[in-house]
Formats: C-alpha cells, sequence, structure tokens
C-alpha cells in the first residue's frame, strides 16, 4: 500500500503533460509494416510503465519479457493458455523526444507507455531454472507490483506470502506447488485474477468471485441448460418481433408494440471469425454489432421506452461495451476512466461517441445483475452517466479490470486485476458492484428461468406507466 501512496504523490506532483502523454502523442501507426519488418522508429528495448513488460524490437518482430525483481522469457511452447496471453501489441504512437511511446493492441485500446532503455538488460538474456522457489518468488513479486485491490479484497498480502515462502522446498511436485499458490489466492473474491496451468497433464484453473447466481446455477440444471431455457423463454415472450442474431450473441425485439427489448449477452464474439484481436477482427465485430444496432434501433424509434438488458452479459471487448450507450446519447461524453496505479499516469478518459446510426432519444431501462461482469459493468458505468437511464435489477458482480497476463517462469499462466475504472467521479466500484437505483430481484433461486422473464415484464410495465 505504501508504494500506491508513493506512486499517488508522485503523479500530483507530475505537470499535466507528464502524467497525460496520450495529449500530445502522434497518430497510431503499425509496429509491423506492410513489408513485414517492423518500424525502423520503434526498434530497440524498452520497459513499460505499471505493467511489468520489457520488449525487444528487431527487424522482424517483437520479443516480451516478463520485468520485475528479474527479467525472464516465458516458455513459449504449448501455446496461449487464454486469450489475453494470445495478443500483442500491434500499434505505437510516437511520443515528444523519441524516448518514450504508447503501445496498443488495437485503436482505442488502454494507453500503455513504454520508455527506451539503451539495451536489452543482461539478465532477460540468461535462462530461468523454473525451480518451485524462483516460480513462487515471480508469482509473488507480480502480485505485489501488480495487483491493484488489496486495498478492497481480503488476501493480506504480506502474511499470505510469509505462509507461501514457508511452504516452499526443492522437491516438491507440480500438484503441491499448485496448492500452495491456490491458497494464496483463496477467497481473493475476484473473477479477473486467475491462475491457469497444466498440472500432471491436465489443464486446471484456480478462479474466484464468481457472484452468487452462476456457481447455484452450474451446480444445479448447469449453466448451458439454463441459458439455452432463458433464451428460448425471452424469444417466445417477445413472439414474433424476436430476432437472435450476432451468433446468438444478441436478441431483440418490441414487447406489446411499445417498449423495445435488447439483451447483450457477450461484448463481442458477433462473427465467427478467428483471427482474435487482429485489426480485421475489430472491423468485423464492430460491423457486425453495427448492423444489429442499426436494425433494432430503427425498430424502437417512436417507442414509449427501451429495456437495455445485461443482466446476463459476461463481458469482453470495451469497444462494444462503449458502443452501446452510444446509441442512446446525442453528445460526446465521459463513461469511466482507467489507471494502472503504478504507471504514473492519469486517469485515462473512456470517450462514449454518439453513433452514426439510428439513436433512441426516451427513457431507457437498464437490467443487470451478479452475472453482469466486466465489459457489462463497464456499459453500465457509462450508461449511468446518462440522465434518461434507470438502472433496475440487482448489483453487478464488481469485477471491472481487464486481466493483465503474467506468465511464470514455468509455462503456468497468472492473470492479475491491474486497472483501477472508475465513474468520471472518480467512484470506483470494484468488489462492491453497482448497485442499481431499483431493486428486482432477476434470477429467483426458486425458479432461475420463469423470474426473468417475470422481471423483464415487471420493467416494462413500469416504463408504460401501468
Amino acid at each position: 500500500m505504501l508504494l500506491g501512496l508513493l506512486a499517488g504523490a508522485a503523479l500530483a506532483a507530475q505537470t499535466p503533460s507528464a502524467a497525460t502523454p496520450w495529449e500530445g502523442a502522434g497518430p497510431l501507426q503499425p509496429i509491423v509494416t506492410a513489408d513485414g519488418h517492423t518500424d525502423p522508429a520503434v526498434r530497440g528495448a524498452w520497459r513499460s510503465r505499471g505493467y511489468g513488460w520489457i520488449i525487444d524490437i528487431d527487424e522482424d518482430g517483437v520479443t516480451r519479457f516478463q520485468s520485475g525483481d528479474t527479467c525472464y522469457r516465458p516458455p513459449q511452447e504449448g501455446g496461449p493458455l487464454s486469450d489475453m496471453s494470445s495478443v500483442h501489441y500491434r500499434y505505437f504512437r510516437a511520443l515528444p523526444g523519441g524516448k518514450s511511446a504508447i503501445f496498443q493492441l488495437l485503436a482505442g485500446d488502454t494507453n500503455v507507455v513504454f520508455d527506451r532503455l539503451e539495451a536489452l538488460p543482461a539478465p532477460c538474456l540468461s535462462p530461468v531454472q523454473a525451480t518451485p522457489q524462483v516460480v513462487a518468488d515471480a508469482f509473488l513479486d507480480h502480485f505485489e507490483r501488480h495487483y491493484a485491490f488489496f486495498d478492497r479484497r481480503p488476501p493480506d498480502f504480506a502474511a499470505r506470502a510469509a505462509k507461501l515462502r514457508a511452504r516452499m522446498h526443492p522437491d516438491m511436485d507440480d500438484d503441491a506447488l499448485w496448492t500452495a499458490l491456490g491458497a494464496f489466492m483463496d477467497g481473493l473474491s475476484d473473477s479477473h485474477t486467475k491462475l491457469i496451468g497444466v498440472v500432471e497433464g491436465k489443464k486446471r484453473r484456480i478462479q474466484d468471485g464468481q457472484g452468487e447466481t452462476l456457481p447455484r446455477i452450474r451446480a444445479s440444471m448447469g449453466e448451458g441448460a439454463w441459458l439455452t431455457q432463458l433464451m428460448a423463454k425471452t424469444r417466445a415472450g417477445l413472439g414474433d418481433t424476436a430476432h437472435q442474431v450476432a451468433q446468438d450473441r444478441i436478441i431483440w425485439g418490441v414487447i406489446d408494440g411499445r417498449v423495445g427489448y435488447l439483451q447483450v449477452f457477450v461484448m463481442g464474439g458477433f462473427t465467427d471469425r478467428e483471427d482474435f484481436a487482429s485489426p480485421e477482427w475489430a472491423a468485423a465485430e464492430l460491423g457486425a454489432l453495427d448492423s444489429v444496432l442499426d436494425e433494432a434501433s430503427t425498430a424502437f424509434e417512436g417507442l414509449d421506452a427501451v429495456i437495455v438488458d445485461l443482466s446476463n452479459n459476461r463481458g469482453g471487448w470495451d469497444a462494444v461495451a462503449k458502443a452501446l450507450p452510444g446509441r442512446f446519447t446525442e453528445k460526446p461524453y465521459i463513461g469511466f476512466t482507467t489507471r494502472a496505479p503504478r504507471s504514473g499516469l492519469a486517469p485515462f478518459p473512456h470517450w462514449i461517441r454518439p453513433a452514426d446510426g439510428p439513436r433512441f432519444d426516451g427513457p431507457v431501462y437498464l437490467m443487470t445483475s451478479d452475472v453482469t461482469v466486466s465489459g457489462g459493468e463497464l456499459a453500465t458505468l457509462a450508461f449511468r452517466q446518462l440522465p434518461q437511464v434507470r438502472q433496475v435489477g440487482t448489483t453487478t458482480r464488481g469485477s471491472f479490470s481487464t486481466p493483465l497476463p503474467k506468465p511464470l517462469p514455468n509455462g503456468w499462466l497468472l492473470e492479475l486485476s491491474n486497472e483501477v475504472f472508475a465513474a468520471p467521479d472518480g467512484t470506483v466500484f470494484e468488489e462492491t458492484g453497482i448497485a442499481p437505483q431499483e431493486w428486482l430481484e432477476i434470477y429467483d433461486p426458486a425458479d432461475p428461468v420463469a423470474s426473468h422473464w417475470k422481471a423483464v415484464q415487471s420493467v416494462a410495465k413500469e416504463a408504460l406507466g401501468d
């Protein structure tokens, strides 16, 4: 926590231009140019601010290293263990002077500032011995440097770290090491912080913070059956107006000829493309979303109200989370901010831009639950800035941060919540979630299928003043 306070003090002492470098950055440019080689302007070694990366760019590409108490290149065999660990920076924006630059995966994504190094540090070139002690040390180092929410969640880092170190011994096997790391994470209550690995030939995962509804559903009827029945019930309720589109990720229609209904299950996956996080994938995803929203928004024109149902939204791409409220505003506004506490940068404002296509300017009812998480919560934050929006349902999950992938020396993957997402006024809802303005049970444990559509009907009735 002392490190966080010192970082905050340092931030306050900086000039606005130093804390907001994106304001003076050059245009977005590809790291790899059309000829298949890297842009000479960014070749060399770079160290990130607040994200624990060192990257080395030569003529042919980018090599990424973990940077902390030591520097190492994670094992490359076996392929990525998660989507987040499979993606790499594609673009850069030069900063004045040439000694720093912003690197991004896609246009509009997080601004990660890197500073030039004279050369790649020598420790990065030395092979790492993935002993249990080395793995545990890297695990703890990543947590201490990058986990942003020890003030909001229970771990008590120092005590847990001491217990983990006490359990280390040179001849422990992978199963014992996995159990020891899992004990450190027990009770973390953060669905964006997880450990993924292959132990004794089987893929394992440690992840907490799933809320109450999903664990209950998984232990009873099963999540697949639940979703299938929910979708069928929703389509039946919408009748002839029902549309289930975008790889079944979106359902929309009209209730009683007077209230529009739009349910989005995931912030992305609207196409069958497999080139995840490529520019082509991004263009196709947003194109598919715009096509759906154009049709739905046109159908909603002149209706009394629209229900935007994010009560089963599992998150996804931030650009989708920002595009949805863009259909309900006539002017741009800041939906939320992001900041990596140890980056030394000011909170970055994420603007919601009015959509170019049709928009709805009447009352909006936003439905949420404890299933609503990540990108669903970002959209909720942004929607809540609009005066005509009323949030109904139950409190969201409280897990906002984009997972920061930190591969360990033995090939296991640790993902951490390292960014603080906040409302424009600075309010942070991590762990607590965003409480609704009007409480309404969405997924009643007694009947988690029928209760959802009953809740939708209740909201529609309220919207009509009946």
